[in-house]
C-alpha cells in the first residue's frame, strides 16, 4: 500500500465480490468439485481443472491423473443445483444444459518434476514433491478487523453472503442466483473511518418494482451485513445501476474459472502474483504456497511484529525450496524486517510436501473455498495463528493474540 494511503487524510479504497451464482464463481466451484471427487476417492490425485459456461453449456477441461472415476455430468449438474439454477425461466438451469467433458492426463515432464524434485534428484534435500510450476505468490495481513483482513473485502464478502442467503432463506423470494456486491471504505491516515459507498447488483424476477428492490437490499441485505457501525446518514447506495437484473448467470455473461482472483484473496489491497486457485490440487503452488503465505502473514501479525504485512514466495517448477522469500511491514514493524524473515526462515517449511502436510490439502476440502474468498474464514487451517505466539516469545514483541 502507497505511502500516502496512510499519510493522507481521506482516501477511498473498494472492493467487490460476487454470489455463488456469478457465472465465474459457477466454474470455479464445478472445478474444485471435480477436485474434491478425485481426492475423495484417490487422495494423491493430480488436477488442473478448468471450467467455462456460457448460455445453455458448460465445458469442463484440464489434465487429471487420478485412480479415481469421477462421473463429470452427473457431478456439475449436482452443483449448478445447489447453486441454484433450477429453473428454466432463469436462463440456465441443471437439467437442460449441456456438459463437455475434455479432460487428459496431466503432461509426463511437468510429473517427473512434481514426483522427484530438483534438490532430490541433486541429492541435497530428501523432500520429493517439487513445485509444479513456476511463480510468485502473496500472503498478507492487517490489523483491521478480527480476521486480520483488509475491511473493503471482509465488508464485500459479507454483502454478497448476505444477498444469498436472503434469496435462500426466502426473505427475498424474488431473488436469482447471480449477484455482486462493491463496498467502498473511508479511510484517514490509513485507518478506516465509514463506508462510503455500498453497490449491489441483485438478480431478479421479472415484474419487481425498483424502489421495492432498493428498499428491500438496503434494508435485508446491505444493513445487516455491514451493520451500524460502518454506516451512517451520508452512506450511498447503488442498486441495480441499469435499473433491471433479470437476465443473468451463463445466459447473461460467459464464465470461467479463476476470472476472480481478486475476489479470492484481498480484494486489491495487497499485491498477488497472477496466480488462480480453483481446480488446482495442492502440488499447484499457486493455491497451496499461496494459503501458506497467508498463514504466515496472519501469524505474524497476530504476533504484535507488524500492523500490516505481506510476504512474496517464488518458486521454480520442479523445484522444492522457494527460490526468494521478501517480507514488507510498510513501516508498521516492531522489529526489523530481516528478523522477521529470518524467524520466517526458522519456523515454517515452504517446500510444497510440508505445505501439504501441515494444512491437510489432500482433503476433499476445496468447494467451500471458491465462494466468498480463501482467506479471513476461521475454517479453513491456514487461518490458524498457532505460530503466534512462539514468534512473538522469540523476539519479546507484545502480542495480539487476545
Amino acid at each position: 500500500m502507497a505511502q500516502s494511503f496512510v499519510s493522507s487524510d481521506k482516501v477511498l479504497f473498494t472492493s467487490e465480490s460476487v454470489t455463488e451464482g456469478h457465472p465465474d464463481k459457477l466454474c470455479d466451484q464445478v472445478s474444485d468439485a471435480v477436485l474434491d471427487e478425485c481426492l475423495r476417492q484417490d487422495p494423491n490425485s493430480r488436477v488442473a481443472c478448468e471450467t467455462a459456461t456460457t448460455t445453455g453449456v458448460i465445458l469442463v477441461a484440464g489434465e487429471i491423473t487420478t485412480h479415481a472415476y469421477v462421473d463429470v455430468p452427473h457431478l456439475v449438474r449436482a452443483v449448478v443445483q445447489d447453486i441454484g439454477y433450477t429453473n428454466a425461466d432463469y436462463g440456465f438451469d441443471y437439467r437442460t444444459c449441456g456438459v463437455l467433458s475434455a479432460i487428459k492426463e496431466q503432461s509426463a515432464e511437468i510429473a517427473q518434476g512434481v514426483n522427484e524434485s530438483i534438490e532430490a534428484r541433486e541429492g541435497t534435500d530428501p523432500m520429493e514433491l517439487g513445485a509444479g510450476d513456476q511463480g510468485m505468490m502473496f500472503g498478507f495481513a492487517i490489523r483491521e478487523t478480527v480476521e486480520l483482513m483488509p475491511l473493503p473485502i471482509t465488508l464485500a464478502h459479507a454483502v454478497a453472503r448476505q444477498l444469498a442467503k436472503a434469496r435462500k432463506d426466502g426473505t427475498l423470494p424474488y431473488l436469482r442466483p447471480d449477484g455482486k456486491s462493491q463496498v467502498t471504505v473511508e479511510y484517514a491516515k490509513g485507518v478506516p473511518k465509514r463506508v462510503h459507498t455500498v453497490v449491489v447488483a441483485a438478480q431478479h424476477d421479472p415484474g419487481i418494482d425498483y424502489q421495492r428492490l432498493c428498499s428491500d437490499i438496503q434494508e435485508r441485505v446491505i444493513r445487516p451485513a455491514i451493520g451500524d457501525e460502518w454506516l451512517d446518514s451520508k452512506t450511498r447506495f447503488r442498486i441495480n445501476g441499469t435499473g433491471a437484473f433479470t437476465i443473468g448467470g451463463p445466459m447473461g455473461d460467459a464464465g470461467l474459472t479463476g476470472r476472480k482472483i481478486i475476489v479470492d484473496t484481498y480484494g486489491g489491497y495487497a499485491r498477488h502474483g497472477g496466480g488462480a486457485f480453483s481446480g488446482k490440487d495442492a502440488t499447484k503452488v499457486d493455491r497451496s504456497a499461496a494459503y501458506a503465505a497467508r498463514y504466515v502473514a496472519k501469524n505474524v501479525v497476530r504476533a504484535g511484529l507488524a500492523d500490516r504485512f505481506e510476504v512474496q514466495l517464488a518458486y521454480v517448477i520442479g523445484g522444492a525450496q522457494p527460490i526468494s522469500l521478501n517480507v514488507e511491514t510498510f513501516g508498521t514493524g516492531k522489529v526489523s524486517d530481516e528478523t522477521i524473515r529470518k524467524l520466517i526462515e526458522e519456523h515454517f517449511d515452504f517446500r510444497p510436501g510440508a505445505i501439504i502436510d501441515r494444512f491437510g490439502l489432500r482433503r476433499s476440502i476445496y468447494r467451500q473455498t471458491a465462494s466468498y474468498g480463501h482467506f479471513g474464514r476461521p475454517e479453513f487451517p491456514w487461518e490458524k495463528t498457532d505460530l503466534a505466539e512462539t514468534l512473538a516469545r522469540a523476539t519479546g514483541a507484545k502480542s495480539a493474540l487476545a
